[in-house]
């Protein structure tokens, strides 16, 4: 295992992490950010860095977590380079779910306050488990009839979710931003709700490497080497769809960063997936963040929602990505 890619990802992601703490409407210089971090600092920073910036920066970096390595894990599953986290519809279900808990008036309390990412991440675990019921024949899930329910699911509580927001009044602007990724929550009570779901579907992510490796070569040749293909598939894809989930309902729909950071870890470092996942993971912090701190500065003090970052710089990656595809033959 060569430790020099981790070292220079955790790098990046230290800096990251930095500048998103010490970066918004009150600026914390590196000595101010260095006390408060310590507890030495006076009050005003202690507060502004504990209860505000530090929690939001881990659930942001938590989210890129998430949504980069689920996305690897689909580019691997699919073996396209092009497939993302929302590829079979985790997303629009879990937008549903998120626009009809905001058309409901929730007490201001702490279930209140929690609706509306605790519909969101339900609606994403039915949509994973009606997408996959609609694809499966017998015992095994066939890759395009996942890709196709998943299609069809999506266009489905797409549509539905459009109607609702062309219905509703005082709640459309809040919609709009979570669809466009301003879902961030504050206080660490998300970060808290988040993680165990995202622990458990990025460790089988990170453990499921070989398996990835194995099932580059083709359902048959994998299951000669021993790989039980449709276990080891179905693991991978709740795993990953799980950690999508999650994500969605406490970030809102950031595209992109799935697609994004995996495919420039494996220009980078090579498409071992040992070592793609891991490092897709590190790197999915790292863009999101960078990408979190650029919606707070672009247009100060307004920001606006990370989602419209991701997608200015994603889309031309997106185009190079698919011309570079199509140029190597990937259809």
């Amino acid at each position: 295992m060569k430790i020099r890619p981790y070292l220079f990802s955790l790098v990046v992601l230290g800096f990251a992490l930095m500048l998103s703490l010490a970066v918004g409407s009150v600026f914390l210089p590196p000595a101010q950010l260095w006390d408060a971090l310590i507890g030495h600092g006076t009050r005003v920073p202690d507060a502004i860095l504990w209860d505000i910036r530090l929690p939001r920066t881990v659930l942001v970096a938590l989210t890129g977590m998430a949504l980069s390595g689920s996305g690897a894990a689909y580019q691997g599953l699919f073996r396209n380079p092009l497939a993302d986290p929302f590829l079979i519809g985790v997303a629009s279900g879990a937008g549903l779910g998120a626009v009809i808990a905001m058309s409901i008036q929730w007490p201001y309390s702490f279930w209140g306050l929690m609706a509306i990412p605790i519909a969101s991440f339900i609606a994403g675990l039915l949509t994973i488990f009606i997408v996959y019921s609609l694809a499966r024949v017998g015992k095994t899930i066939p890759t395009t009839n996942l890709i196709l329910a998943g299609v069809a699911f999506s266009s489905f509580a797409t549509s539905l979710t459009s109607f609702l927001m062309i219905r509703s009044t005082g709640e459309v602007r809040r919609a709009l931003g979570w669809l466009l990724g301003g879902a961030t929550q504050a206080g660490w009570t998300a970060v808290i709700a988040i993680l165990p779901y995202l622990l458990i579907g990025l460790v089988i992510l990170t453990f499921g490497g070989h398996a990835l490796n194995l099932l580059q070569f083709g359902d048959e040749q994998a299951q000669q080497l021993g790989l039980n293909v449709t276990r080891s598939k179905t693991v991978l894809l709740i795993a990953a769809s799980m950690a999508t989930a999650a994500a969605v309902a406490f970030s809102g729909i950031i595209g992109f960063i799935g697609l994004i950071v995996p495919h420039v870890m494996r220009l980078w470092f090579g498409p071992d997936y040992r070592r793609l996942i891991p490092l897709s993971i590190i790197g999915g912090a790292s863009a999101l963040i960078f990408s979190d701190v650029i919606a707070r500065v672009v247009i100060a003090p307004q920001e606006i929602p990370v989602g419209i970052v991701t997608a200015l710089v994603g889309a031309p990656f997106f185009l190079w990505v698919l011309r570079r595809a199509k140029n190597q033959g990937y259809w």
